[in-house]
């Protein structure tokens, strides 16, 4: 019985992640309107930030289709088993699940003008690969509270710094970036990743490496793709 308890609790889910290269971003009791299948007691979110994540994912990725997502889903599938949980993600729909409204009950990250999450330590390099839901309530460490750091920048250099001012208008517009990043001006963007995401001053010890940012904006061309094939 014991080993179970010290296995259930936040402390031994935090460790278990850590150890795929993966981390904890915070936990919360779901009420009904949070929409989680299952109706558990507890779910704790699981992404990154920092290179952990994918130099374990470079170690250990396979020649398959959407091998990062298929790499977290074999890692926290195994997770979710070792600790009696199940493993929930954000990929794999339509239908999505809510990840981006459950982080927010979850951690101190919010709404930024770029219509992603920004935290206040991450700045807008982080991401949420997957949740444990538990049937058991676990105690979970006090909830970070701290406000938006978009809420005292001034100058908001990310509205500005997108060659073709895609996030001038209402919305993100989607189609001038794929546009510009396909062209040959936008190689640098399709090799370093979102210009206006690297304007932000808040998380730039946390940018991604190159070849993560070109895997991500490899992903995005794939879903734009996608969409006009539907």
């Amino acid at each position: 019985m014991r080993h179970r308890q010290h296995a259930m609790s936040y402390a031994a889910v935090e460790a278990a992640v850590v150890a795929t290269g993966l981390v904890c971003r915070g936990g919360f009791h779901p009420r009904p309107e949070d929409e989680i299948p299952g109706n558990p007691a507890t779910v704790v979110l699981v992404g990154n930030a920092g290179p952990s994540m994918w130099r374990a994912f470079a170690a250990a990725a396979r020649d398959e289709p959407d091998p990062l997502d298929a790499w977290c889903r074999r890692v926290l599938t195994g997770v979710a088993e070792a600790l009696g949980a199940r493993a929930l993600f954000p990929f794999g729909g339509p239908p999505f699940l809510p990840f981006q409204r459950w982080a927010q009950r979850a951690e101190a990250v919010h709404p930024s003008p770029l219509g992603i999450l920004i935290h206040p330590d991450f700045g807008l390099w982080h991401g949420y690969r997957g949740a444990l839901a538990f049937d058991r309530r676990l105690v979970l460490p006090p909830r970070d509270r701290r406000p938006s750091p978009c809420a005292t920048c001034a100058d908001k250099p990310c509205l500005t710094a997108c060659p073709v001012d895609a996030f001038a208008g209402e919305g993100f517009a989607a189609a001038a970036c794929e546009g510009h990043v396909t062209s040959e001006r936008g190689g640098d963007c399709l090799a370093l990743g979102c210009r206006a995401r690297h304007a932000c001053p808040v998380g730039r010890a946390y940018r991604y490496a190159p070849d993560q940012a070109h895997h991500h904006m490899d992903g995005f061309l794939a879903a734009r793709r996608a969409a006009r094939n539907r």
